[in-house]
């Protein structure tokens, strides 16, 4: 099929399931997932790939982040075979930061991005269109505040948008993020995270969206914990996602025990994911968020505000990291 003629096949299709739920008294989330597959950003893509009754996923855009351009693009459609959901688009994005150098963050993800997984190149291919571009038309075809929008990796893809489209951000009904830490330090930096420290020109620019801006850091991922007795379970389960999802939980414990001398690895992605579908498991609180985007030994930093009057976002605080996994293994048994 033509490239042109793919595009135009997948606007019309996009446009039926925009126009499919409006007059549904309940519908599933509509969310576009931009990540940068890495191995938690896997587990978060297989949760969301496999709760089809709560979330209608129109694309998942991929990012240089933990790996670079090719790889994540490759990585996304990987996971999305392993899940068996081809009616997914994937549209690869930025391949640099704004501002910044690159930088990946391969000791903690492996060569390839994905861990232990076995890689091969995935049937289905990437769609021609940009995914700042997909973002864009995407959100400006639908209703106002219809799409979430979940942010996994660095925020390059998402600033692009949002400054080809100044208007997007308050089209958006939310936007879910992994990034940034306060009370526990940095993991890239003692004072940064990485997604954050990896494009925080990028960051500064999504927090400006004028729309709700949920934020998941390293504060409340180091509550879900990849403990021995929780990867058991999962692989007690046998299906490819839960399989896959057990593998790399293994992996990023043994990379956490072998650099950080700790037993039990966050799970930093999957709990965006998780939140939109269990909200009642996490604890999220008003705060002013900025970032720290001058060169210097806190470059990247998040700076949280709790309960100013002029809060930017809900930061979460606390989560139920047992009850994040029983969600894992409800979701990924099916």
């Amino acid at each position: 099929m033509p490239a042109q003629a793919g595009i135009h096949d997948r606007a019309q299709l996009l446009d039926t399931r925009l126009r499919g739920h409006d007059d549904m008294s309940v519908s599933p989330t509509r969310l576009i997932i931009d990540c940068d597959p890495g191995v938690d950003d896997a587990v978060a893509l297989l949760l969301a790939f496999a709760s089809h009754e709560a979330l209608d996923i129109l694309g998942v855009t991929t990012v240089a982040g933990n790996a670079g351009l090719e790889r994540t693009a490759r990585n996304a459609r990987l996971i999305r075979q392993i899940a068996n959901r081809p009616d997914v688009p994937v549209f690869a994005g930025a391949d640099r930061p704004m501002v910044r150098a690159p930088v990946e963050a391969g000791d903690f993800h492996g060569e390839s991005g994905l861990g232990p997984l076995a890689i091969f190149e995935p049937a289905a291919p990437l769609e021609a269109d940009h995914a700042a571009r997909f973002i864009v038309e995407t959100v400006m075809a639908a209703p106002s505040g219809s799409i979430t929008l979940a942010v996994t990796g660095p925020a390059t893809n998402v600033a692009q948008a949002m400054l080809f489209a100044p208007e997007l951000g308050k089209r958006l009904k939310q936007i879910v993020v992994m990034g940034g830490a306060d009370t526990m330090g940095g993991n890239i930096t003692p004072t940064a995270e990485y997604n954050v420290f990896a494009d925080p020109h990028a960051f500064h620019v999504m927090l400006g969206a004028g729309c709700p801006i949920a934020i998941f850091s390293l504060d409340v991922t180091y509550q879900v914990l990849t403990l021995p007795e929780r990867i058991a379970a999962l692989e007690a389960i046998d299906t490819p996602g839960a399989q896959a999802s057990a593998q790399i939980m293994r992996f990023s414990n043994n990379v956490e025990a072998d650099i950080r001398r700790r037993s039990g690895a966050p799970l930093h992605d999957p709990c965006t994911i998780a939140w939109l579908l269990r909200p009642d498991l996490f604890h999220l609180r008003p705060a002013r968020v900025t970032v720290e985007t001058n060169e210097g030994p806190n470059f990247g930093q998040t700076v949280i505000a709790f309960d100013a009057p002029d809060a930017n976002a809900q930061w979460a605080v606390k989560a139920d990291g047992a009850g994040v996994f029983a969600l894992l293994n409800q979701k990924l048994a099916l």
